[in-house]
């Protein structure tokens, strides 16, 4: 159940924003208020693959929006090649964003 391993996530980012400590039993506590049985398996990897991570950084990392800087009209053949070098920093932004997630994404079958 893919949804279901969101709302793991999801109750974790609410005690982080929320400024409470992501443990075991909050976490718990969180997903159980959403009308779920918590599967203390998953509890107990969320909260593991998580205290490795600094939430902070990871959150401010993902929400930085790359903005391209306004220019001059050019012909075709030079739009081309902007195009596929936003294409191929794209990738790479995708790529790195999957490296930070990618133990977290295996958990839930996300």
């Amino acid at each position: 159940m893919p949804q279901e391993g969101k709302a793991y996530v999801h109750a974790a980012l609410a005690l982080y924003y929320a400024g409470a400590q992501l443990n075991e039993d909050n976490l718990k506590k969180v997903v159980e208020s959403l009308g779920l049985q918590a599967d203390d398996a998953k509890v107990k990897m969320l909260v593991a693959s998580l205290s490795e991570l600094k939430l902070d950084e990871v959150l401010k990392s993902a929400a930085v929006a790359v903005s391209a800087p306004v220019s001059a009209p050019v012909s075709a053949p030079a739009e081309a090649e902007k195009k596929e070098e936003k294409k191929e920093e794209k990738k790479e932004e995708e790529n790195k964003e999957v490296d930070v997630s990618e133990g977290l994404s295996g958990l839930f079958g996300m």
